[in-house]
């Protein structure tokens, strides 16, 4: 499987998993000149913007364990470019990651981390 198939495989693994929990699906994979958010979602008084990390082994770590300090900057300014573009206020925002080890199509862990950043 290569990387970019492994990618949208976790993508729709992770949507899947977000909405079982009672999210509601906003918007995936926004982009603009500061970033790309994988996931956008909403639950309760929260706008959640989600990270997805997908990998096919542990050899290298945890899939969280690259999302960076530099990252999380990249996610900051996607986030308030996109509550601008969209006149998003009086809500809370929340940073989570979404972490999904697959072995194969059929074989996978999930695990939902929120709260990597929280304002």
């Amino acid at each position: 499987m290569k990387n970019k198939e492994l990618g949208d495989l976790g993508e729709k693994l992770a949507v899947e998993y977000i909405e079982d929990k009672g999210y509601k699906i906003v918007e995936k994979n926004f982009r603009c000149k500061f970033g790309e958010i994988d996931i956008i979602a909403k639950n309760d008084n929260f706008y959640i913007f989600i990270e997805v990390k997908t990998r096919k082994s542990l050899n290298f770590g945890r899939p969280i364990e690259s999302i960076t300090k530099n990252k999380i900057n990249h996610i900051t300014k996607t986030i308030f470019y996109y509550l601008n573009k969209n006149n998003i206020k009086n809500y809370n925002i929340r940073i989570d990651a979404v972490e999904i080890i697959i072995k194969d199509f059929k074989n996978y862990i999930i695990n939902h981390i929120p709260n990597i950043y929280l304002y």
